[in-house]
């Protein structure tokens, strides 16, 4: 099969432009008009006012030899530089995963098509608030907004600059940025007022936002260079979604698929290539670092990996990059939970069974705890443990997570049997072991092959856009399928939600696989 031809959001071209003559009085516009369609194709290329400028002393310079770089506007094509480095071609951007945590960016060489490195940092923001609502409310305080879109702009500046240094490419060299946030992380980074988004009706300041001057908004590549932002849904389904969804396929197949993201909330997409429907509800707080007693972010040290030997209960675990220990992320306390459950170490209302393991029970004031790493293994010298509070918000959390998915499946009609194909994207797609949470009732009890991780979607369709125009064409078209259902009106939530708050279910019936494994 052959690969599909280049199709960039900014193209560099090489052109020999012929010289005046008398019999050839074209203008010097016209003459690069024409030459640029000869070499590339392209029709009706806008040209600003101030290349026009340029263009007549470079052409006699570099003796009619020069360098055009132009960028897909909003779907025309923009002239963005005229040089005369003839014998330099290559052009970048830079993808961006603006999360409400971390910022992951990518820098691509778009004349070869490929990423040539990744690097994340933590987001500022976070000083004004670790939850998106904080900083909604912190946005509509005096320079509120001002504060937290100038802390993203000057994270982007530095990240982007660190990242071309350490491959010997010059900012201005990049022509193009692409964007894919939350509807609030979209909001904040372009200055755009976040405050209606999260009352009701829930409406967004703009959903599909034009390409925007890199100048306007004071990021530092070329000064002609564009910002590009995956267009929103709704207030709770953002451009992250809409890109992750382009990198799944799932809108070009007849097979229903289930898209998840799951972050402070959890963002689930339901359909095929004929219709889709949307929906979002909190239910990850407990995953996130900080909420748990013991819980940290998926750094090093976090433990990821946990076993419990069911007949012995000796644990065992393994730390993100062999670390010290010192606390427990999300996808490592998916596992204990289910591992612990298993073991009979806690009921399935989320009460730990003290007499089963009476070692490693102890009393907190935040009710019973199980240790998992006494305090002279940890890198801090405290117990790292899990408490019977801690449990009950991830119980929460879990079944906010199973409720949204089982309602966004009987709104139309299907059963989980149906779903085909299963997407799990977002920090957890990356790490999450679908056997676990489906074992605590979290992910829905179907065949783990149709479970696939997709990592950091977000990230991937900021790249994928940045890569192809017909992507960004096709963004469009996944929008206008997409039916949106508001999960903070629908009356059958918490009747569900109440259901789902055991280990897996108060309904086993779902879960026929975790009552064998209990058997």
């Amino acid at each position: 099969m052959t690969d599909p031809p280049k199709d960039p959001i900014v193209c560099s071209y090489l052109l020999e432009i012929p010289h005046v003559s008398a019999s050839d009085n074209r203008s010097d516009e016209q003459r690069l008009k024409k030459s640029l369609f000869v070499t590339s194709g392209l029709k009706e290329i806008g040209i600003p006012l101030s290349l026009c400028r340029e263009l007549p002393g470079l052409l006699r310079r570099s003796d009619y030899r020069i360098r055009a770089v132009v960028v897909n506007v909003d779907h025309r094509w923009e002239l963005v530089e005229i040089d005369d480095r003839y014998e330099n071609p290559s052009c970048y951007s830079v993808a961006v995963d603006l999360g409400s945590t971390v910022i992951a960016f990518y820098l691509v060489d778009l004349s070869e098509g490929r990423v040539v490195d990744t690097v994340s940092v933590e987001n500022p923001q976070i000083a004004h608030g670790e939850d998106i609502l904080t900083r909604i409310q912190f946005a509509s305080t005096e320079d509120g907004l001002h504060l937290l879109q100038g802390l993203v702009i000057e994270c982007f500046n530095q990240a982007i600059e660190r990242i071309c240094k350490k491959h010997s490419v010059c900012v201005k060299d990049v022509y193009a940025i692409s964007v894919s946030g939350n509807t609030t992380m979209s909001h904040l980074f372009l200055g755009l007022d976040p405050s209606a988004l999260c009352k009701e009706p829930y409406v967004p300041v703009v959903n599909t936002p034009d390409m925007i001057s890199a100048a306007e908004l004071g990021i530092s590549i070329h000064p002609r260079g564009y910002v590009y932002v995956i267009p929103n849904m709704g207030s709770y389904v953002g451009g992250d979604i809409l890109g992750g969804i382009l990198v799944s396929g799932m809108h070009q197949t007849d097979d229903i698929s289930l898209y998840v993201d799951v972050g402070t909330n959890a963002e689930v997409v339901l359909g095929n290539s004929e219709w889709m429907v949307a929906c979002a509800g909190a239910a990850g707080p407990a995953l996130e670092g900080g909420v748990l007693k013991s819980g940290k972010r998926a750094q090093k040290g976090a433990i990821e990996h946990v076993d419990i030997n069911r007949k012995t209960l000796e644990l065992s675990y393994r730390t993100i990059e062999n670390g010290a220990p010192d606390g427990i992320c999300g996808s490592g306390v998916i596992r204990l939970l289910a591992e612990m459950f298993l073991a009979g170490l806690v009921d399935s209302s989320g009460v730990l069974v003290a007499k089963k393991d009476p070692l490693r029970m102890i009393d907190t004031r935040h009710g019973k705890g199980y240790i998992i790493v006494p305090g002279e293994q940890a890198a801090h010298g405290k117990d790292i443990l899990i408490t019977e509070a801690d449990i009950k918000n991830l119980m929460r959390s879990k079944g906010a997570m199973f409720t949204i998915l089982r309602i966004v499946t009987q709104s139309v009609g299907i059963t989980f049997k149906e779903v085909e194909h299963f997407f799990v994207a977002g920090t957890f797609g990356s790490y999450i072991e679908p056997e676990k949470a489906i074992t605590i009732g979290m992910l829905p009890d179907i065949p783990i092959d149709k479970y696939k991780r997709l990592g950091n979607a977000s990230g991937k369709g900021a790249v994928e856009v940045l890569l192809s125009n017909r992507a960004r064409r096709e963004l469009s078209k996944i929008r206008d399928k997409i039916t949106y259902l508001e999960m903070n009106v629908n009356a059958n939530f918490m009747s569900q939600f109440t259901s789902s708050l055991f280990l897996p279910h108060t309904d086993l019936s779902l879960f026929p696989s975790v009552a064998k494994k209990r058997e």
